[in-house]
């Protein structure tokens, strides 16, 4: 989950560092540092505890100068966030520096080793196991080889990181500079993702697209077991045990305008405000009017394939899984195909019987959620068809699955996801249609539907319209430390959502719960200093959840509502109303989650929290 960049070329280093640090500090960021290798191999390293400012103020008043460097920005897995577990680390006598996403399994009997040879240690990080152990194949490889650098170039640094690298358990993303071969850096990949950016006479590495954005246009994204050797004039890429590779070069499809604040105060409000747009490309060239039915390119299955499946399992984490339990409602709705929701951490270690007929979607925004990606892998490995939906081209996931789709949502900074939640709704809701009418969805229902989905941008964008209203509120209950988020049917995932919301960006405990279940348990929390949130728009379960509202204010509950524009009967229960326009049933999810969304970033604003990076969290969860 943390953050690496790199850059060898002709400008400075250290201006690339820092903006691309800010760029990935969703990623981690508990403490940051830098490393740059002058001409002569020296290497000068600056490292601090706490945000990128920090470490950009240390820069300003000790500026480190060279043309070959890499960062880091960390979430910490292995010793807490101080200056000494903070990246980069050195190896032997700084003969090598680097920075490391990712998790050692075996760091631990390595570590021992390595100390027995003697080398010293001077973090509580698995990183640094790494750095000594690239050092002492380093040595070994000096030793022994009979290859010249000047016949095969850097063959001994590459031969001495592929030794190191096959001793690893675990996952990893990481550069590495070394002291006697000061215009080179080593990137290498498995498990922790690594992109790198091919500019003129200047090239880059970092860990997502978005650093890149402004520099270069043209990327390679490296896959599994590669290792990349990166000068400022050429890249090459080699498996880390079949040799030179032919890499592809891509256009990179995120422009700089994507990855600023464009005047909002936070990611998460700008994110927020994106969503009519985003909805609106993720169903762009989806829909066949023609047919009344979705479309999708890249799912890479024939229709008598897909019209073979008979059970669909969608496998996702956090938000993802919570669009996950939306899909299941609405597929086996409109498709009335037995769907599945399964907790990526939890699938990957089970053994659940899966029949042929199966189909496992794995969703996630990043593409690299080590749990997803594991799942996905898991089920692979069985035998089962795959599938992607995920936001991230090149991602781990996107390279895994056997198709996909993508989200298209646009980069996605502030950590607790707004808009790529949405579009995973959308695309669910695409899917659903889709199987729908393949099955038994007649071509009326299915033009239906599609009129539904080309009304949602605007539908949106009128919820956006709540913005002061949820404000008014956050202020009325921004001191509660217990909410009660409550929704039935499509709405249920709804409520888990907007819980999770409020407890990501403002620490304040909420719970999600089907509103029929309140009274089997969690009405015994009610009281007048707990809040308890409905989505209660216009459907087939409305008199039951208005009963349910009754509930709560008979016990001296504060009710906050979420009705569709006109509604006047909840109007008269509840304490506080955020109206929404109205829209079929199976899109009001989408629609719904929009006050919520707002309601959680108002509240986390006025207890002062830092709303885009949440303390404990961060965007791509790539370890276990």
């Amino acid at each position: 989950m943390c953050g690496i960049v790199g850059y060898v070329g002709h400008r400075e280093a250290c201006e690339f560092l820092l903006d691309g640090l800010r760029r990935l500090e969703y990623r981690g960021y508990d403490s940051a540092g830098v490393a740059i290798t002058d001409q002569a191999g020296d290497v000068s390293i600056c490292k601090t505890a706490g945000r990128i400012e920090r470490l950009a103020s240390a820069l300003a008043s000790s500026p480190l100068q060279g043309s070959i460097g890499i960062g880091h920005t960390r979430w910490a897995t292995h010793g807490p966030p101080t200056e000494g577990n903070a990246h980069p680390h050195i190896g032997g006598e700084r003969v090598v520096t680097i920075c490391h996403n990712g998790v050692i399994e075996n760091f631990q009997e390595l570590k021992a080793r390595l100390e027995t040879e003697g080398y010293v240690f001077q973090s509580a990080t698995d990183t640094e196991v790494i750095a000594h152990l690239i050092t002492d194949c380093l040595e070994k490889e000096s030793s022994e080889s009979k290859v010249s650098d000047s016949v095969a170039p850097y063959a001994s640094l590459v031969t001495a990181v592929k030794a190191a690298l096959s001793q690893l358990r675990g996952t990893y993303g990481l550069v590495v500079m070394f002291r006697d071969h000061p215009g080179v850096i080593i990137a290498a990949r498995l498990g922790s993702p690594l992109v790198l950016g091919i500019g003129d006479d200047e090239h880059f590495v970092a860990s997502d697209a978005s650093p890149l954005a402004g520099y270069t246009d043209k990327i390679v994204y490296l896959s599994d077991h590669q290792v990349a050797v990166i000068t400022a004039d050429s890249v090459r890429v080699t498996h880390r045990d079949h040799g030179e590779v032919r890499h592809s070069v891509e256009n990179l499809q995120v422009d700089a305008t994507d990855v600023d604040l464009a005047g909002y105060p936070h990611y998460m409000l700008k994110e927020i405000f994106e969503q009519p747009e985003s909805i609106k490309n993720a169903m762009r060239g989806r829909l066949c009017e023609d047919d009344a039915t979705a479309m999708f390119g890249g799912l890479n299955l024939t229709p008598q394939q897909l019209g073979s499946v008979n059970r669909i399992i969608l496998t996702a984490c956090g938000t993802s899984w919570h669009a996950a339990l939306l899909g299941e409602y609405l597929i086996e709705e409109f498709a009335r195909i037995p769907v599945e929701v399964e907790y990526a951490s939890e699938l990957r270690y089970r053994n659940p019987p899966v029949d042929p007929g199966t189909l496992v979607f794995a969703i996630s925004q990043s593409g690299e959620t080590a749990d997803t990606l594991g799942a996905i892998r898991e089920m692979k490995r069985k035998g089962h068809r795959t599938l992607a939906i995920c936001n991230t081209v090149g991602s781990s996931i996107a390279q895994e699955a056997d198709g996909g789709i993508y989200l298209h949502a646009g980069p996605e900074i502030g950590v607790a996801s707004t808009k790529a939640y949405t579009s995973q709704c959308m695309v669910l809701s695409l899917l659903a249609l889709y199987f729908g009418r393949m099955r038994h969805l007649s071509f009326d229902a299915g033009m239906r539907i599609i009129n539904e989905f080309h009304a949602l941008p605007s539908k949106v964008r009128a919820a956006l319209q709540t913005d002061e209203e949820s404000k008014r509120i956050a202020a009325k209950y921004s001191g509660a430390n217990n909410f009660l988020y409550l929704g039935r049917q499509y709405n249920f995932p709804t409520a888990l959502e907007g819980a999770l919301k409020l407890k990501e960006i403002s620490y304040i405990h909420a719970e999600g719960y089907p509103a029929a279940e309140m009274k089997h348990g969690p009405i015994a929390l009610v009281d007048e200093a707990t809040p308890s949130v409905f989505i209660v728009p216009q459907g087939f379960v409305y008199e039951k959840v208005l009963a349910n509202i009754e509930e709560v204010k008979a016990r001296g509950g504060p009710v906050i509502a979420i009705v569709e524009h006109g509604d006047t009967r909840v109007a008269a229960l509840a304490d506080d109303v955020i109206s929404v326009p109205s829209v079929a049933e199976f899109v009001q999810p989408i629609v719904s989650a929009i006050p919520l969304q707002l309601l959680s970033y108002h509240i986390a604003l006025m207890r002062g929290c830092d709303i885009d990076k949440p303390r404990n969290l961060a965007k791509s969860v790539t370890v276990e």
